[in-house]
């Protein structure tokens, strides 16, 4: 587990490194692909809910 969390820590360092050299047009088409897919993912659900693991939560943190 702390293995994972070291992980998940380094990933977001090197998202937020990627960030940095973005423009805000570029993350606000990225913002909206992200959107569209968790829409996608919610239609193939149907009632079902997206259920997230307690990793999921780290990294979305």
């Amino acid at each position: 587990m702390l293995l994972r969390l070291a992980y998940f820590g380094l990933a977001n360092v090197f998202a937020m490194l990627r960030l940095l050299a973005m423009s805000d047009r570029d993350k606000a088409v990225e913002i909206l692909a992200l959107r569209h897919q968790i829409t996608v993912l919610e239609r193939q659900l149907g009632k079902e809910k997206v259920r997230f693991s307690p990793s999921d939560r780290a990294f979305l943190g």
